[in-house]
């Protein structure tokens, strides 16, 4: 991987990340299109490039951070599932991080739900937008739902979001508590991959530019495309997304039934 090739992929996890369409499953195909060699690196990427995507979200809502303990604590609750079972599925969700297969069936189930969720859920746009009405129960089933998305292609946005709809959350209240379980989630998943791929960086110093590199850009990109979710999300929901979801998730199936090669690592 060099620096193009980790700029291309920060800009669309920037763009991808707090979208309900997957940013780990549109890395992955965007790697395999540009043909980046196979190697440990690109995994570790992968992960590692989605920290500067969340610093973004402690900059745009710095004020929120500071609302007390009870904040911290339903986050944590929250946060738990993924950190159990991240713990104990490293091994199998790197394997996941191969299967270009896998992310396209996800993006286009994923898809189809998106499909209805505005129709199943639109009572809930009638309560007031805030954080504060939830409790530590939601918190905590929406990190249950948080959890699906350690498979490629289910995206992280989606699954808390809808999980916050379940509980009566409005599209915006459920949103915005996506981003702020984003921010110990995936600085919990960066540390690990770091740590546990710290060799990587031992061998190869130039790998540890690149990183920085990406999470700069990540940062920048990601502070737009938060601003842009909110507005489209609580004026238009989510059918958007999910046909989108299903023509990229049925372009790769195509391609993969044509027998085109879009593994990224061997």
């Amino acid at each position: 991987m060099n620096i193009l090739h980790a700029i291309i992929l920060a800009i669309v996890e920037g763009l991808t990340e707090f979208l309900p369409v997957s940013s780990t499953g549109h890395m992955i195909i965007t790697a395999a299109l540009l043909g980046i060699p196979p190697g440990d690196f690109t995994k570790v990427f992968i992960v590692a490039i989605q920290f500067g995507a969340i610093l973004s979200v402690v900059v745009l809502y710095f004020k929120r951070f500071f609302k007390g303990l009870d904040f911290y604590f339903k986050l944590f609750a929250a946060f738990l599932p993924t950190a159990i079972l991240g713990f104990l599925l490293k091994s199998t969700v790197d394997k996941l991080l191969e299967s270009v297969t896998v992310v396209a069936f996800m993006l286009l189930v994923g898809g189809i739900i998106l499909l209805f969720v505005d129709k199943w859920f639109a009572k809930n746009e009638q309560h007031s937008p805030d954080e504060d009405t939830i409790s530590y129960p939601t918190a905590l089933l929406i990190g249950i739902f948080q959890s699906l998305a350690m498979v490629p292609g289910v995206s992280r946005s989606a699954a808390t979001i809808i999980g916050g709809l379940t509980q009566k959350l409005t599209r915006q209240t459920a949103a915005e508590f996506s981003f702020f379980l984003a921010v110990p989630t995936m600085f919990a998943a960066t540390a690990k991959s770091l740590w546990d791929d710290r060799e990587l960086f031992m061998a190869q110093s130039d790998n540890w530019g690149i990183l920085v590199i990406g999470n700069i850009v990540a940062f920048i990109v990601a502070m737009a495309a938060i601003r842009f979710f909110i507005g489209f999300l609580t004026k238009y929901g989510f059918k958007a997304f999910g046909y989108y979801r299903i023509i990229v998730g049925a372009i790769l199936l195509i391609l993969i039934i044509m027998g085109i090669d879009l593994k990224i690592v061997d």
